[in-house]
């Protein structure tokens, strides 16, 4: 099939490379208004063919990534679809609700994929912690914790939760299954006039009985890529900038003892004693795959087989109600039900 990526930026421009060693595709058509960029790619994948513009591109694909900024993401995507191509939208995939479900009524029309471009959801390490929760490895998951931070890169259109944080959101919701109930944020705009470069976010998983925290920046001194689960039995800590082990599982955790039998007899809370246990760290094996080539396999796998990707329509959805509630969390300082913006 010819796929063609609209937008060949930083992360544009890996598509392209992914795309052009996926043997599904056999035409990568590097799409983008700047014409020197258009000729880098073009001298870097000679069997690559090039347009301005969506317009232009139109006739020449079957498919399409779209790799531009956050805002222009609808637009494109609809144009796409109306012309009958499949689609995959980098995160976020809309920058409203309605948007996002306007991208996925038109494509069921169509009977054409979407799919988000949730990228952790096809990382070796995030299965591997998946796998560990839902099994029961790690007990009962008292909380989840991440942090995604760094010196910039500030955007000019969104704030550093719709730039970071549906990464871990997605990562979040892949674990548990389901999405959250509510939301509180915190955030504050330091070296940006109006934009939050920095945030903290709390979200509620009533269906797991889990909250999880994240916290974003684009104003830190440290790249931090880190995802922990603390349970009842072990805990887990990914950390993407690991070069080796980035999943590790310790089998580290507190005991109270009998604390239900101790609590029945009347005796106080402060007086139970507490158990600290240090086991040992295991790290499972996790091959060695590029998750965004993992990812766009998967979509032209769907593609040709006619299949529901893993982060469809529906997933990128849930993960824009998310941000939208966050956003509406810091603008008016209170605890936001998703349910809230769908009205």
């Amino acid at each position: 099939m010819r796929v063609g990526v609209v937008g060949c930026g930083y992360w544009g421009s890996k598509h392209v490379r992914v795309l052009s060693t996926n043997p599904a595709v056999e035409q990568v058509v590097v799409i983008d208004p700047r014409h020197e960029r258009r000729q880098d790619l073009l001298r870097a994948f000679p069997g690559a063919a090039s347009a301005a513009s969506l317009t232009e591109a139109l006739p020449m694909v079957d498919a399409l990534v779209i790799a531009t900024p956050p805002a222009s993401h609808a637009d494109l995507g609809l144009r796409a679809i109306a012309a009958g191509k499949h689609v995959l939208v980098e995160k976020p995939m809309a920058t409203t609700v309605a948007d996002a479900r306007r991208l996925i009524e038109a494509a069921q029309a169509a009977g054409v994929v979407l799919m988000a471009g949730h990228t952790f959801e096809y990382n070796a390490a995030v299965w591997a912690l998946r796998d560990a929760v839902r099994s029961g490895d790690l007990g009962e998951v008292y909380y989840m914790d991440s942090a995604r931070l760094n010196l910039g890169l500030y955007q000019s259109d969104i704030n550093v939760v719709w730039d970071l944080a549906p990464h871990d959101i997605s990562i979040f919701n892949h674990i548990l299954g389901t999405s959250p109930d509510s939301v509180s944020a915190w955030g504050g705009s330091h070296a940006h006039r109006y934009l939050e470069d920095v945030a903290y976010v709390r979200l509620s998983y009533k269906e797991s009985d889990v909250a999880a925290q994240l916290h974003v920046s684009w104003l830190d001194p440290c790249k931090v890529r880190r995802v922990t689960v603390v349970g009842s039995r072990q805990m887990a800590v990914y950390n993407d900038m690991s070069s080796e082990e980035k999943l590790r599982i310790y089998d580290k955790g507190v005991s109270s003892g009998e604390k239900a039998a101790q609590l029945a007899s009347g005796e106080a809370m402060h007086d139970i004693p507490i158990t600290y246990r240090y086991g040992g760290i295991h790290s499972p094996y996790l091959p060695v795959q590029e998750p965004l080539a993992v990812q766009n396999q998967h979509f032209t796998d769907c593609i040709a087989a006619a299949r529901v990707p893993d982060t469809d329509g529906k997933a990128g959805l849930a993960v824009v109600q998310v941000l939208t509630a966050t956003d509406l969390s810091l603008r008016e300082r209170r605890p936001v039900l998703l349910a809230e913006v769908e009205r």
